[in-house]
This record gives structure tokens, C-alpha cells and sequence, in this order.
């Protein structure tokens, strides 16, 4: 056989994947010139080359180990020339689930898809597969009323209902931390007197993929390489860029997972999104079509790049303290629900958006949110494990009144949910963990099984029976039953494929850059840059920055600067698009409840001024943090932080009521002997706090003595900076400032 260099090879698999998904990458434009093919780089790692291929052709084998000389070998499963199932029958298509049509209802007899996430489900014993890193509290939701559009009695007006929440993230496992770049889970189990609804969504409203049988691998791609096992819980890898620049579709929820979004300053002040499309049915059995929404009572807010790395090492528990932190003091962390209703037209499109398509939105500018319900989370959990590591979602926990679609990745999540507590929590029995019971009679007639808590009566566990006097019946409408709506399935070839209107990848991805405002833009630039920066293979590089031209070519240039190569030309019309100023989080102002407060304090500082400004934050709903040189109390304060145990990543704004000194063992020998009596001489930890909370857009605030402080730091005069003669009047100034999060007009956007 010839031999034949490794590069030859693997341009020869590149070139390959790039046909298979030309269509998607440079689609043919009328009057466009051919493009050249994609450069191809020897593969590289952070250590060196990559080591020779084999030759494509037969797959490679080996001799089990400890196999007696002469016994079958084993075939290697990634290398081969052909993608098979694990009995090795070949495989066409593996992007597509099996459906009835383009736009029907994924079909029970797919076998690909099932063997395919059966084994994903399977994958982690026992941490989740994905969402592994999560936190959960209890609450309430009472309904506004909805009746207009669906039956579900949750939703009626006045109605509460309890609830358990878990929010995480999904690429991490349990030892991440939780401020990574990522999607995070907002998952709500609601114990209605109907039966359990989970409604499974996200912090972001469209997903990477369109259809569940990709699931395993963008998740695959996603997590940490398998060679190496790194990097864990993030993005910024060869792996996932390689996979969202070849499938396309992952673009606009990359988007979302590059700009600020995926760095929440808090769960509470977190969007939640069900993703899908639901249909609705009245008490009549009028349809319509909808998408949920949860909407923070303190606004969307985000950490800055540098509070979310620096967070990973000095609390990597932040957002589950800051959850618990606030639930023990009172401030309960609130979200109104709200629903985004669509008429129920055989086409399930509205405005030319596709409905189905889950990579997609429908601006609030063209269907408002209508609130329909608020969520108040009141109790944490009494044990983290039989509570928030045990809970078990599934979006097939359905109520009267809600049913689902044919969202292909929807029709996936139904069967795949269910399939991973099996192997998760041990068992079909599952939903007897007290977390997971319903708070509606249970009648089921499922019987034994793993874990089995349940102890069954009666002797005729099937029906129709006469042993059991007939029980249980099943139930009609009077009784207000579940009912499937009768939606027509019409006439089609079972076939591997979506519909023609699922092929734009880069309209509502344009969409979203050109709803951001300059400072989001920015943050974007800088997250694409960071993260390919971090990718070692050129090609992988070249071909989403193809992507970013046929987005926005500005995103690219900047992106390509940052790369320090060329910018490509766009390679599909850009697309027409009216921005959608909600997809923004700036430009609107918040309520205050929960935001932290550090006060800095020395023995000089005026403890009654002090007392009066904690009293005054406390009353606005906030909390204040009295920060010193050490414990205890100083000047008749009681401190809550000193310089050792507090940083600026646990303030929404720092005041300073004094210029603390250093220790004089911390002083040069000159600087020794003059003490605290010198003025110029402050604290560098102080410093260092003014510094951060300077670079971060946070409000700062000084009186007194603290105005020295902001001189020596540079900062006295600037925006977002405040001073006064009281510290009554500072705070009431930083309040003002306070209700936008940040003070983003200290930096003017490079970016328009």
C-alpha cells in the first residue's frame, strides 16, 4: 500500500466533513465567487504534534487483553472509516432523528436514535450527565390567571402552588465552580393538585442543536477532552468550536453563551426560558401555541469577565451561596412567569418564524410576554442530597392543559429523561423519593422494581379487573383528565430530515448582535476572542470566524484582530433584521433587594455616621458588610469582613467611611515610623478593593476620610464615583447609581 504522509490524511477527513456540511457552512449564492478550500495546518496540541494517523481504510485492531493468541479482535470504535451502531450496521444519516414527515412526531421504532441516547443517558453513575453542578430551594407560585388560553388549575388566579427549583450548570461536573461561562439550567418542579408539571428550561431561550439526536455529541464536544480530561466546565476548547462551526445551527445559542448571559451575577437575577414551543388547551379545547418565560424581579444581571475568573478561585460556590445567603435572610428571590401565546395554525409558524425550530426565537416586540404567575423561592433544602441531587425533571410531566409539539429535540427529551433516572437513581421507582412525589393521589398500577417504597394493596395490579371491585377507573373529562390533543399527523414518508425553514442559521443570530449595545458588543468580541484563542487548530479558528462574517462582519473583524488573522468575506447575504431592544440587559433600572454592600471602616471613622448608613441599606433591602483591618469591632463597629476574608467580587458597590492604615509591619522603615499620621499612606488592600470594584463598573462612594482614599487611588471625580460630606448622602446617591447594576459610561465601548 502507498504510504502516505499524516497531514495528507487528515486533510482528507477535514475535506470530507467540510462536503458533508458545505450546505450549511458556504451555501451557493447566485453570483458569488467559488471559495478556496479550508487551509489545513498539522495537528497540533498544547504539547506538540499530534502523532500519525493510521491510514483510513480497515478499522485498526487488537488483541484483547489477556485473549488467547488467535481469538477475535476488537475493533477500535472512533478511527474507523464508517459510522456504525454498536452492533456495527453502517449508518447514513446520524443528525436526524427518524420522523413521521419533515415536520412530524419523532417515531418510537427509531433504534439509532435510542441505542444512541440510551447510552448517553448511561453515561455518568451517579452524577448527572449534564447539570451536574446545581443548587436547589423550595417555594411557592401563585397564579395570575390564565383560563383565556389553558385548564391547567396552577395557573388559576390566587392559586399557590409549591415548587422545588434547581438551577445549574451544564458542561461542569460536581466539583466545578459556579461562575464558568455557560447555560445554565432553570429547571421548576411544580406539585399541582392535578399532578407534577416540570417545566426544563434554561437561562437562555434557544438551544445549540434542533434535533435531540445530536445531544450526545454536543455534549460530547463540550466536555472535557477524553484524552486528557481538561478543561473542565467551560467552552474554550477545540472540541466544542470544531463541532458549533460545523453544525451551524449552534450559532445562535453560542451567541447568547458569548455575551453576558453566560455569566449570571446571580441566580436571582437570572432569565429562565422553557426553550420549546407548548400548546395550550381551554376548558373548551381551544388550542394555542406558547412559550414560557421567567422574568427576575431584580432585573437580568450579569459578572463581569474578571469577577467570574477571579470567583472561581476565591468562592467557587458563589451563586449557591448567594442563593442560600438571601433565602436565610429574608430576601426571597422572585420571578414572574409569563407566556408568549401564538395562534395554533397547521403551519406552527408566526411572523415566518418557525415555531418548531429550537434554535430560534420570537422577539417580545412581536408577541409581549403576558404574566401569568410569580415564584417566590422561601426554603432551602434540608439535605442537599435527598433533595436537590435526588429531584428528577421530565418534560413528559405534563398537566391538563399543557401538552407538548413536534420539536424534534423536544420529542428526544421525552424519552430521554425518563431513560437516565434509570440508571441515575437505581430504578423505575424514581418518583417515590420524597422529592419526587407528586402531592396528587397516585394511582399508577405499576408494581416492585429497584427501590420499591411503596407497600401495594389489592390483588389485580391490571384493569379491566373484578377482584379489585374495578379499581382504578379511568377518569373523563368531569374529572378533569390529562387528555393528548387529537393534532392531525398528516400523510408521510418516514424520513431522516428537517424541515427547509430549520436551514437558517444566521438571521436571529444577527438578530441578537444587533440588539446588544455597545458595551455587550464589546464583551462579546472579547469572549470569541478568548475562546479561540484557546483552540489550538487553525482550521477551527478559520472556519468560525467564516461563521462570525456571514453574522456580522464587524463581530468578525474584531474577533479576526484579536486572532491576528484575516477577516473572510461573508459568504451568504447578510441578513435584514430589525433588533429587539428586550434581548438586552442595559438601558432599564432595578430594584436594589439583596445587593451587598461593603463599607470600609478604620478606628478614626464615625461609628454613628456608619451606623446610621447599615441601618439605611438594610432598610432598603440590601446588605451591608462592615469591612476592617480585622475582626471583632472596631471604633464600636461590629465587622463582618476583614481585608483577609473579603474581595470586591462579594460587592454590588463599596463605600468608605475611613483611610485605613497598614500594620506597621507592613510598612517600609521609613514609612514605619510615620504610621497612620501619614496621610498618603493607605492600606494596599484597600486599594486593591478600590481598584477592583473600579475596573468592574462598580459604584464607589466615600465621606470623610474615605475621599483621601479615592484620591490616592485615582478615581475621585470619575463616573460612578461619588463623594459628600455624610455618608447618608453618599448612599443616597449611590442608590441612584446603583439601580443600572453597573456604571458602564466609566468605559466607553470600542465597539459600535
Amino acid at each position: 500500500m502507498e504510504s502516505r504522509k499524516p497531514t495528507e490524511v487528515v486533510k482528507d477527513v477535514v475535506d470530507a466533513a467540510a462536503e458533508k456540511v458545505s450546505h450549511l457552512i458556504t451555501p451557493e449564492v447566485p453570483g458569488a465567487p467559488g471559495s478556496a478550500p479550508p487551509t489545513v495546518e498539522e495537528p497540533t496540541t498544547p504539547h506538540g504534534p499530534l502523532p500519525p494517523k493510521k491510514e483510513q481504510g480497515a478499522p485498526e485492531t487488537r488483541t484483547p487483553t489477556g485473549a488467547a493468541t488467535g481469538a477475535p479482535t476488537v475493533a477500535n470504535g472512533q478511527q474507523g472509516e464508517f459510522l456504525t451502531t454498536s452492533q456495527g450496521a453502517r449508518l447514513r444519516d446520524t443528525d436526524h432523528s427518524l420522523k413521521a414527515g419533515s415536520r412530524g412526531p419523532t417515531l418510537l421504532q427509531d433504534h439509532h436514535f435510542r441505542e444512541k441516547i440510551t447510552h448517553f443517558d448511561h453515561e455518568r453513575i451517579p452524577e448527572r450527565v449534564v447539570h451536574a453542578r446545581g443548587a436547589g430551594a423550595h417555594g411557592v407560585f401563585t397564579g395570575y390567571g390564565a383560563e383565556e388560553v389553558t385548564r391547567a388549575g396552577f395557573l388559576r388566579k390566587g392559586k399557590e402552588t409549591p415548587v422545588f427549583v434547581r438551577f445549574s450548570t451544564v458542561l461542569g461536573s460536581r466539583g466545578s465552580a459556579d461562575t464558568v461561562r455557560d447555560t445554565r439550567g432553570f429547571a421548576t418542579k411544580f406539585y399541582t393538585d392535578e399532578g407534577t408539571f416540570d417545566l426544563v428550561g434554561n437561562n437562555m431561550p434557544v438551544f445549540f442543536i434542533q434535533d435531540a439526536i445530536k445531544f450526545p455529541d454536543i455534549i460530547h464536544a463540550g466536555k472535557p477532552h477524553p484524552d486528557r480530561e481538561i478543561p473542565q466546565a467551560q467552552s474554550a476548547h477545540d472540541t466544542f468550536w470544531d463541532f458549533v462551526s460545523l453544525h451551524t445551527e449552534a450559532q445562535h445559542h453560542t451567541m447568547w453563551n458569548m455575551s453576558d448571559r453566560g455569566i449570571p451575577r446571580s441566580y436571582r437575577t437570572m432569565e429562565g426560558f422553557g426553550v420549546h414551543t407548548f400548546r395550550l388547551v381551554d376548558e373548551a379545547g381551544a388550542t394555542v401555541l406558547a412559550k414560557f418565560h421567567w422574568k427576575p424581579k431584580l432585573g437580568v444581571h450579569s459578572l463581569d469577565w474578571e469577577e467570574a475568573q477571579l470567583l472561581s478561585g476565591i468562592d467557587p460556590d458563589f451563586h449557591r451561596r448567594d442563593l442560600y445567603d438571601a433565602i436565610e435572610a429574608g430576601a426571597y428571590p422572585e420571578w414572574e412567569l409569563g407566556i408568549q401565546v401564538f395562534p395554533d395554525t397547521p403551519e406552527e409558524t408566526f411572523a415566518g418564524i418557525d415555531l418548531l425550530d429550537p434554535t430560534k426565537i420570537v422577539p417580545e416586540e412581536l408577541a409581549p410576554v403576558q404574566p401569568v404567575g410569580k415564584l417566590v423561592l422561601n426554603r432551602t433544602p434540608t439535605n442537599f442530597f435527598a433533595e436537590t441531587e435526588q429531584v428528577a425533571f421530565h418534560l413528559g410531566h405534563l398537566v391538563p392543559g399543557i401538552d407538548v409539539t413536534n420539536d424534534p429535540l423536544l420529542q428526544g427529551r421525552l424519552f430521554s429523561y425518563v431513560d437516565t433516572q434509570l440508571t441515575r437513581l437505581g430504578g423505575p421507582n424514581f418518583s417515590q423519593l420524597p422529592i419526587n412525589r407528586p402531592h396528587a393521589p397516585v394511582n399508577d398500577m405499576l408494581r416492585d422494581g429497584f427501590h420499591q417504597h411503596a407497600v401495594h394493596a389489592g390483588v389485580a395490579p391490571y384493569r379491566p379487573n373484578s377482584l379489585d371491585g374495578g379499581n382504578p377507573f379511568p377518569a373523563g373529562d368531569a374529572e378533569h383528565a390529562f387528555v393528548d390533543v387529537p393534532v392531525t399527523v398528516a400523510e408521510a414518508p418516514k424520513v431522516r430530515a428537517n424541515p427547509a425553514s430549520f436551514d437558517d442559521h444566521f438571521s436571529q443570530t444577527r438578530l441578537f448582535w444587533l440588539s446588544m449595545s455597545p458595551v455587550e458588543r464589546e464583551h462579546i468580541v472579547r469572549a470569541y476572542t478568548f475562546e479561540l484563542g484557546k483552540c489550538y487548530h487553525q482550521a477551527i479558528r478559520e472556519r468560525q470566524l467564516q461563521c462570525l462574517a456571514n453574522i456580522d462582519p464587524v463581530l468578525c473583524a474584531q474577533v479576526a484582530t484579536g486572532l491576528g488573522l484575516p477577516a473572510p468575506e461573508p459568504t451568504v447575504p447578510l441578513a435584514d433584521v430589525t433588533p429587539s431592544p428586550a434581548l438586552s440587559q442595559l438601558g432599564r433600572t432595578w430594584p436594589a433587594d439583596g445587593r451587598t454592600v461593603g463599607i470600609v471602616v478604620d478606628a478614626e471613622a464615625d461609628p454613628d455616621g456608619v451606623e446610621q448608613v447599615r441601618r439605611e441599606v438594610s432598610a432598603a433591602g440590601m446588605v451591608p458588610l462592615v469591612i476592617a483591618a480585622h475582626g471583632g469591632t472596631v471604633g464600636g463597629l461590629t465587622v463582618q469582613r476583614t481585608f483577609a476574608t473579603g474581595r470586591s467580587v462579594e460587592l454590588d458597590a463599596l463605600l468608605l467611611a475611613g483611610a485605613p492604615a497598614p500594620a506597621p509591619d507592613a510598612l517600609p522603615a521609613r514609612d514605619a515610623k510615620a504610621g497612620a499620621a501619614d496621610a498618603t499612606v493607605v492600606d494596599p488592600r484597600v486599594l486593591l478593593l478600590v481598584q477592583e470594584c473600579w475596573r468592574h463598573a462598580k459604584v464607589i462612594g466615600g465621606w470623610g476620610a474615605g475621599v483621601r482614599v479615592l484620591e490616592l487611588a485615582g478615581v475621585a471625580g470619575a463616573p460612578g464615583v461619588v463623594t459628600g460630606d455624610s455618608g447618608a448622602g453618599v448612599l443616597a446617591d449611590a442608590q441612584r447609581l446603583m439601580a443600572a447594576h453597573r456604571v458602564w459610561e466609566r468605559f466607553p465601548a470600542s465597539v459600535s
